[in-house]
Formats: C-alpha cells, sequence, structure tokens
C-alpha cells in the first residue's frame, strides 16, 4: 500500500519519481508492480551472503551464515572453500549454533549449501557466478582478482553484520545476481543526469560531413536537411 500511494499519489502523499530501498518479497513484488509508472533502483532482497575461506575458526564462518540466514526463511547462505576438513568443521558449527532458531533452521534448509571448490581460483568463480550481495573472504589475496558483489568483507575480524550497522556507507545493495550490472543504493540513484549541447555554426559545419551521411545511411532524409538548411 505505501509503495502504491507514492508511486501513484494520494490527497495527502504527492507522486515520487522514483523508490529506493530493500524490503520483503512483498515489497519486491509491489515496485514491480509499479514499475512501468514509477523508477525504483532494483530488486533489494531476499538477503544473501556467500563466505569463501580454506582457513580460520570455523564458529566465526558459521555465525556470519547464520546471521544472514536470521533476516528471513528466503535467506541465502553460501560458504564455499577448497578444504574438505574445513567444510566439514564448519558444517558441525553451524549445526550446532542454529539449533533452536526456527528462521535460521528453514532457511539453511532451503537455501543453504556448502560448496568444495578444486581451489581458490574456482571459488572465486563459483561465487563471481552467484554475484552475491554479500561476499566475505579470508584475505585480501581472494580478490586480487575481478570480483562480483555487492559489499565485500574482508579478513576475520570483518563481520558482515558490522557492514549493516557501523561500516557502511551504505547497506541497501543489489540481490539476486543485480551485482553483475550495479553496485548498491548511493547518491548517484538521486541524481538526474543529463547532457547539454551548443554549437556554432562553424562547429556544425565541421561535423556535417558526419552527420548527413548517417542520417542518409538510416534513410532519415529529414534529420539529414535539419542539418543542411542550416548549412
Amino acid at each position: 500500500h505505501a509503495v502504491a500511494a507514492l508511486a501513484y499519489g494520494t490527497p495527502s502523499i504527492p507522486r515520487v519519481d522514483k523508490i529506493v530501498g530493500p524490503g520483503n518479497k512483498w515489497v519486491a513484488q509491489a515496485k514491480a508492480q509499479v514499475t512501468a509508472d514509477c523508477a525504483i533502483d532494483f530488486y533489494a532482497g531476499p538477503t544473501e551472503i556467500v563466505v569463501v575461506a580454506a582457513s580460520g575458526n570455523p564458529k566465526w564462518v558459521a555465525a556470519d551464515l547464520i546471521a544472514q540466514a536470521e533476516h528471513d526463511p528466503d535467506a541465502r547462505s553460501v560458504f564455499i572453500t577448497w578444504k574438505k576438513g574445513f567444510a566439514s568443521r564448519v558444517s558441525k558449527a553451524v549445526d550446532s549454533l542454529a539449533r533452536g532458531r526456527d528462521i535460521v533452521t528453514t532457511s539453511l534448509a532451503a537455501h543453504g549449501a556448502i560448496v568444495i571448490a578444486r581451489d581458490a581460483d574456482e571459488a572465486m568463480t563459483i561465487s563471481n557466478r552467484f554475484a552475491p550481495e554479500h561476499l566475505v573472504v579470508e584475505s585480501d589475496a581472494l580478490i586480487q582478482r575481478t570480483v562480483i558483489a555487492g559489499a565485500v568483507f574482508v579478513g576475520p575480524h570483518t563481520a558482515q553484520a558490522a557492514g549493516d550497522y557501523a561500516t557502511g556507507s551504505n547497506h541497501v545493495l543489489p540481490t539476486a545476481g543485480a551485482a553483475r550490472f550495479r553496485g548498491g543504493l548511493s547518491a548517484a540513484d538521486f541524481v538526474r543526469v543529463m547532457a547539454v549541447q551548443r554549437l556554432t555554426a562553424d562547429g556544425l559545419a565541421r561535423l556535417a560531413p558526419t552527420i548527413v551521411p548517417l542520417a542518409k545511411a538510416e534513410g532519415l532524409r529529414a534529420h539529414a536537411e535539419s542539418v543542411q538548411v542550416r548549412l
């Protein structure tokens, strides 16, 4: 109802030009319904995390996975590693920490995963295919390559939850692979960009040999004539 009110206006709420911000699947669907009439940023949700690591404290990795899973039964928590032994330790830590948390266990059962890669390169390739909202990596070495993610958290002490509350600067991030083509919400989302052009008579004359043949090649004679009439 709030999204519709903003998109179309009410007697007390003026119509807006753009709606931004995250939400659950109902918010995303509402934004989808109005997008032909009101601009939006992107569909932000359900939340997701990918952790890539082969060492460290398994409880810390598990804690990050569970922190995302508690958001929503549709949240996605994925751990990618190339060490089977470490994967097993993380799995046991997740089972222990998730016990008794209904939303967490539902989310992990439906959307949680541990992926065993051949090596660090394949682990990052898999992560990039997810293009996750949140990417947590164990070290800087893992991001010395092409990385596709909404936000990246580097090192064992960089808990993803720190980004939710303190390290910012913004935490409205692309989900469901949208990080392939954009980053998080920023000041740019609230700015209109336009081009302003100004030609002199000499400038138009210099560009005419480019403009006129192209217009004629497209069969747009009036376009060409609108330039030629000025020469």
